[in-house]
Order: structure tokens, then C-alpha cells, then sequence
């Protein structure tokens, strides 16, 4: 045995360097999502420097607020639908298993049955419970704060769904065909949930789908931003009003800040 491994090794030739290079680029083509955590072939696609991953300078978030959540608007559910290309509970075949990238919920108090609408997503945690569940480590944040999902490493075995406390997660049933959208890539058998669209950050829009559709529609309930400059809109606004994180008593430092609730 020895001796065939030793004859097996010699008769192997090195790969050249042109053939290294290609491997290399050919590999990181076909991969299509991510690098490595903090390195997104997306920001490659769209012209960002390799040697310039996800700052940890920066970190991103959102505000919701609630009192200017309008009862009935779903432009936010529809916007997120339209730019990630998935479909809505209310367009779904099958509703049990729709996306639940955003969702707008109607809450009552029970006492004194005040109605609050506001949208519910991935919250985004510095400390996400998702990714200390997930065996591969396809589950994972940025830098900047991103939680996302590598398609290519998630075996979908909902580990992370379970562990979210928003349910904000969930898994592709169905192949995908009409609804793909070249920088977001989905698939079946595999997690997802809100990516804060992180392709419209990495080609430096500053916001996303349902920021742009919820101040179109005049109701500026959801504002995105650097949570680490404070001189951003966001900061301004989280010194000016107060906000709660949902399920503060987890400590999870959440990127998502609720007013009115």
C-alpha cells in the first residue's frame, strides 16, 4: 500500500500557474454567493475591489415606525417580493409555505385593544441565534451586520428556523424558474430570509425595496441606514424618538428598532 501511494504521488504533475488561475476564477464563478464570510461575489459582480470586503465600520439597520404603518399598505411586502423575485402569502399556491422574508402583522393589546400594524423580517442580531445553530456554517453575518444565508453550504435542515425567535426564516419548496433574479440567488432545499437587499448595499443604493416603496407611498414608516454613523438619518432619528427591540430580554443587539410598539 505504501509503495503504491508513494508511485501514484510521483506520477502526479503540478498544476501550472495558468491552470491555477483559471481553476480558481472558474470556481468562484460557479459558486455565485459567497466567498467567504464578509466577501460576497455579488459585490464583485457589481465592480466593488476584492481586497474591500464588509466594513465592520459599518453597520447597518432599520427603523420602523409603527404609528405611520399604515393598516392595509403592503408596499413594503410587495416591493421586497418584486426586487428578490419571491412570492407573497397572498399570491402563494401554497400559503403554509410561502417566503417570509417581510410580513406585515396586526397586533392588538389586550387590554386596551389598540391595533398596531408594522412589518416583521429578519431582525438582523449582532448575536443571531441562526448561525450558532447551524451545522455548516451556512448561516452567517457580515461584517457590516448582514445576516445571510449561503445557498451553496445550507442543507436545509431548518436548524435556524427553529432557533429564530421572529420567524423570519424559511425554506424553498419548489424549483424555482420564473421568479430568479440574477443577483439573488434562491434555491430549493435551502433557507432564506431578508438580506436587508443586500445587492442594492453592495452597489451602493443606501437603502432597500421596502424603504423606497414605504416613502413612495407617503408613509416614510421605515427608515435604513448606518446604525454606527451618527450622523445618519437612522441615528438622528434613534436619539429624537424611543424604540424597542422585540424580544430585548434575549440580547441579541438587534439591527431592526420598533417605535410605537
Amino acid at each position: 500500500m505504501n509503495t503504491m501511494k508513494q508511485k501514484s504521488s510521483e506520477n502526479a504533475q503540478p498544476a501550472s500557474a495558468e491552470r491555477r488561475r483559471f481553476m480558481s476564477v472558474a470556481g468562484a464563478t460557479a459558486a455565485g454567493l459567497a466567498i467567504a464570510p464578509g466577501v460576497m461575489l455579488v459585490e464583485v459582480a457589481h465592480g466593488r475591489p476584492e481586497d474591500q470586503p464588509a466594513s465592520s465600520a459599518v453597520r447597518w439597520g432599520m427603523l420602523v415606525d409603527s404609528t405611520k404603518c399604515a393598516t392595509g399598505c403592503n408596499e413594503c411586502v410587495s416591493a421586497c417580493s418584486t426586487e428578490n423575485g419571491w412570492t407573497p402569502v397572498a399570491e402563494s399556491k401554497h400559503p403554509k409555505q410561502a417566503p417570509q422574508w417581510i410580513r406585515k402583522l396586526e397586533l392588538q393589546d389586550p387590554l386596551t385593544h389598540h391595533e398596531t400594524n408594522l412589518p416583521m423580517m429578519c431582525q438582523h442580531c449582532a448575536e443571531p441565534p441562526c448561525v450558532d445553530v447551524c451545522p455548516t456554517g451556512a448561516s452567517f453575518k457580515r461584517a457590516d451586520g448582514i445576516v445571510l444565508v449561503n445557498r451553496h453550504t445550507c442543507i436545509g435542515c431548518r436548524y435556524c428556523m427553529m432557533a429564530c425567535p421572529y420567524k423570519a426564516r424559511s425554506l424553498v419548496h419548489e424549483n424555482l424558474h420564473d421568479t430568479q433574479k440574477p443577483d439573488v440567488p434562491r434555491g430549493i432545499g435551502c433557507v432564506e430570509s431578508c438580506t436587508f437587499c443586500v445587492q442594492k448595499v453592495d452597489r451602493g443604493d443606501g437603502t432597500t425595496a421596502c424603504v423606497e416603496a414605504c416613502t413612495a407611498a407617503g408613509h416614510n414608516a421605515l427608515v435604513f441606514g448606518d446604525l454606527n454613523d451618527p450622523e445618519s438619518e437612522i441615528s438622528k432619528k434613534l436619539r429624537e424618538i424611543p424604540t424597542k427591540e422585540v424580544r430585548a430580554d434575549l440580547n441579541l443587539n438587534l439591527g431592526v428598532r420598533y417605535h410605537g410598539i
